[in-house]
C-alpha cells in the first residue's frame, strides 16, 4: 500500500485537478487507486453509494479512478452556514453545527475519523491518492492540522506541492511555502508541479533550474493552461462562457450568500445554446427566458437576502412577461408559502414567509435526506436522475409531482399556468433528455442534445494525457510504488 499526497501553495492551485489526473493516469495502467481528501470545506457535495455526503471534487476523482463515490473518500466535510460556523459532516453524516473555535477543539476527534477512513482505503487499494486543502503554510491553522501536513505526518506519506503560475508569483509561492514548513514536513515534499503555464517552456527553464538549486527538490513537471477545460469546482463559481450558437436561451441564476451545489449549472454553462449569467449582490436581474433559484445552505437567511436585493419584484415582472422560473432544493423551498425552522438548524429558530408561488410549506428537520434518485420529469415525461441533499420536509397541494420518482415518491411541483417549477433534485441538467425538455419548456425551439457525462469523461482523459506528456512519470511511478512501465 502506498499513499501519495498533493498539497497546494494556495487555494485553487490545482490540487483537485492533479489528483483527478493522477487517478485516471494510474487507472489507465491497471493500477487500483482510490482518491481521498481528509477534510473538505465546500457547499458542493455529492451523495455516495453508501448513502452519505462528500465533496463533489472527490466524486469526480472517483469517476477518474473508475469507482463509485464512498464516504471514506472524504471523511470530514464542512459546509459553511455563516461567516464563522459550519455544519460538520463525519463519514457522510451531519453531526452538528460548530463555530470555528469549537471545531478547532474538535479536530482531535475528527482526526480519528480521518485515520479510520484512510486505514480502510489502504487495506482495499494499493494506491491512495490524497488531496490537501488550501495551503499547508497557514500558520494560524497549523496546530491540530488534519487537512495537510498534519495528516501527512500521521500516515508518513510523501507530498507533491503544486502552484498556479497563471496568477503570478509562482516561485515565491513554492519557496515561501516550503520555508514555512517544519524540517520534517519539508523533507516530505518530493517535488513540485507548476500548473496553468502559457508560453514557451524554454523561457521558464532558468526559473526551474534556480528553484531546484535553491530548494534541492525536483520540478516534476509543468502543466500547460487548458483552454475550454471543465472540472467541477469545490467552491468558486465558474462564469466562463465559450462561443455560443446563434439561437441561445438566456438563463439567470441569482447568487445567494450560501449558494450550494452550484455545479448544478455546469451543464448549462457548457451548453452551446445557453447564455448563463450569475447575478450578484447589487446587480439587477436582467431580461431572461429562465430564472433559476439555486440550492442554499441557509434558506431563510438567503431568502431574506433575496428580498434585500429587490429580486422578488424582478421575478414577478419576469413571470408577468411570460418567463419561466425554476427552484432547485432550497430554491424550491423559497417558492412555497412558508419555511419553518423550529429547531434552529440554520440559525435562530423561527419562520419566514416564502415567495408564495406554489401552494406548500416546508419544515426543516434535523435528519438530512440523502438519496440518489431516478424518475420521470413531468415535462415531456422524459427520464431524469439526480440526488437529494436537504433537511426540509415539504407538504402541500402545490407539490403535484414535477418528478415521479422510481421509488414511488413524488417530488416538487409545477404551477397551474406552467411557468413555475420546483424540485429537490440536484444534477437534473446532467440528464441530457431532461435538460433538453427543460430548455424547450423555457422557450428554446430546436435543442441540441449534449451529453454532459461524456464531456466530463473527455476532460478527465485530457488530464491523464497531460500527465503522460508533461510530468516525470518515472518519478511518479516510484512515488506510487508501482515500479517501471
Amino acid at each position: 500500500m502506498t499513499t501519495v499526497m498533493v498539497q497546494g501553495t494556495t487555494s485553487d492551485a490545482g490540487k483537485s485537478t492533479l489528483v483527478t489526473a493522477l487517478c485516471r493516469w494510474l487507472k489507465r495502467q491497471g493500477v487500483s487507486v482510490v482518491p481521498f481528501k481528509p477534510q473538505n470545506m465546500a457547499l458542493n457535495s455529492a451523495v455516495t453509494a453508501d448513502g452519505g455526503e462528500i465533496g463533489r471534487a472527490q466524486a469526480v476523482q472517483a469517476q477518474a479512478a473508475g469507482l463509485a463515490p464512498h464516504t471514506d473518500m472524504n471523511p470530514v466535510l464542512l459546509k459553511p452556514n455563516s461567516d464563522t460556523g459550519a455544519q460538520v459532516i463525519i463519514h457522510g453524516r451531519a453531526l452538528s453545527s460548530m463555530d470555528a473555535v469549537a471545531y478547532h477543539d474538535y479536530k482531535t476527534v475528527a482526526m480519528q475519523a480521518v485515520l479510520q477512513s484512510h486505514q480502510r482505503l489502504s487495506a482495499a487499494y494499493p494506491v491512495v491518492m490524497v488531496e490537501g486543502a488550501g495551503s499547508p503554510a497557514e500558520i494560524n491553522l497549523r496546530a491540530g492540522d488534519i487537512a495537510n501536513m498534519g495528516f501527512a505526518e500521521a500516515v508518513d506519506c510523501p507530498v507533491i506541492l503544486i502552484a498556479d503560475i497563471d496568477k503570478g508569483g509562482v516561485f515565491a509561492h513554492l519557496v515561501g511555502t516550503l520555508a514555512l514548513l517544519s524540517e520534517s514536513e519539508q523533507a516530505r515534499v518530493q517535488g513540485f508541479v507548476i500548473n496553468r503555464f502559457r508560453g514557451d517552456i524554454a523561457l521558464l527553464q532558468p526559473g526551474l533550474d534556480w528553484l531546484e538549486q535553491r530548494t534541492g527538490k525536483p520540478v516534476l513537471g509543468v502543466l500547460p493552461y487548458l483552454m475550454d477545460f471543465h472540472l467541477e469546482a469545490e467552491d468558486a463559481i465558474d462564469i466562463r462562457q465559450s462561443a455560443k450558437a446563434n439561437e441561445v436561451i438566456k438563463v439567470v441564476v441569482p447568487v445567494l450568500p450560501r449558494i450550494s451545489n452550484h455545479t448544478d449549472f455546469d451543464p448549462l454553462r457548457l451548453h452551446p445554446q445557453v447564455e448563463l449569467t450569475f447575478v450578484g449582490p447589487g446587480q439587477a436581474i436582467p431580461a431572461a427566458d429562465l430564472i433559476i433559484l439555486p440550492g442554499s445552505k441557509s434558506v431563510r437567511s438567503d431568502l431574506a437576502f433575496l428580498r434585500q436585493q429587490g429580486w422578488p419584484a424582478a421575478i414577478d415582472k419576469h413571470l408577468r412577461y411570460g418567463g419561466k422560473l425554476l427552484g432547485i432544493c432550497g430554491g424550491l423551498q423559497m417558492l412555497g408559502t412558508q419555511i419553518e425552522d423550529p429547531h434552529g438548524l440554520e440559525g435562530a429558530a423561527g419562520s419566514s414567509p416564502g415567495l408564495e408561488l406554489l401552494e406548500f410549506s416546508t419544515v426543516l428537520e434535523p435528519e438530512k435526506q440523502l438519496r440518489n434518485v431516478r424518475g420521470q420529469l413531468c415535462l415531456e415525461n422524459v427520464p431524469v436522475s439526480g440526488y437529494e441533499i436537504h433537511a426540509g420536509v415539504s407538504t402541500g397541494a402545490g407539490l403535484n409531482a414535477a418528478v415521479r420518482l422510481d421509488d414511488g415518491r413524488n417530488d416538487g411541483g409545477l404551477s397551474a399556468d406552467g411557468q413555475v417549477l420546483g424540485t429537490y433534485l440536484h444534477g437534473l441538467f446532467e440528464s441530457s433528455e431532461a435538460c433538453s425538455a427543460l430548455l424547450r419548456w423555457a422557450g428554446l425551439r430546436e435543442v441540441q442534445q449534449v451529453d454532459y457525462h461524456a464531456l466530463r469523461e473527455g476532460d478527465i482523459e485530457r488530464l491523464a494525457d497531460l500527465v503522460e506528456a508533461h510530468l516525470d512519470t518515472a518519478r511518479l511511478r516510484e512515488l506510487c510504488g508501482i515500479g517501471h512501465a
